[in-house]
């Protein structure tokens, strides 16, 4: 038996099939850009703010965890594109208000709908496990998050 053995490589491997299941996705997604001629950032965009109506871009970034070049890069993407109206925020000028225009809403609906989507492809794969597990394995990725997430306070961040 190896060091890696005895000291449970499964640890690895399942951080090695997160990576694997990551890259799925991500594959997956920029398929669906580059169908729509939009970037991985501008897809994901809007995406995020498809559900919500209407959000700051500063909320955004928040929520995104882009560098801010890349973030505004997309947005201007966006609005050029007319798929996205950046204001200013009423009480706050320096802050810029982003809502789907009518285009970027049909675009982020047709893309939501297709049986191609991410989301989708992985809603699939989910059911592919029963409801318990579906709850376990939930249940073990929200520990795996907290601890990562306490971590991360930890170190600063």
């Amino acid at each position: 038996m190896n060091q890696e053995e005895q000291s449970g490589g499964q640890p690895r491997e399942i951080l090695q099939v997160f990576w694997r299941v990551a890259t799925h996705l991500r594959k997956i997604a920029h398929k669906t850009a580059v169908a729509n001629q939009i970037s991985m950032p501008q897809f994901f965009i809007l995406m995020v703010i498809g559900p919500l109506e209407s959000t700051t871009q500063k909320q955004l970034g928040q929520t995104m965890r882009l560098p801010k070049s890349t973030l505004s890069q997309a947005v201007e993407g966006l609005v050029q594109a007319e798929l996205l109206d950046r204001r200013p925020v009423e009480n706050n000028r320096r802050e810029m208000q982003l809502t789907l225009t009518e285009k970027g809403r049909a675009l982020y609906e047709n893309i939501r709908q297709h049986k191609d989507y991410a989301n989708n492809v992985f809603e699939e794969a989910v059911r592919t496990l029963s409801e318990k597990q579906q709850k376990e394995f939930l249940n073990y990725l929200s520990r795996i998050e907290s601890y990562l997430e306490n971590a991360l306070l930890e170190q600063g961040e």
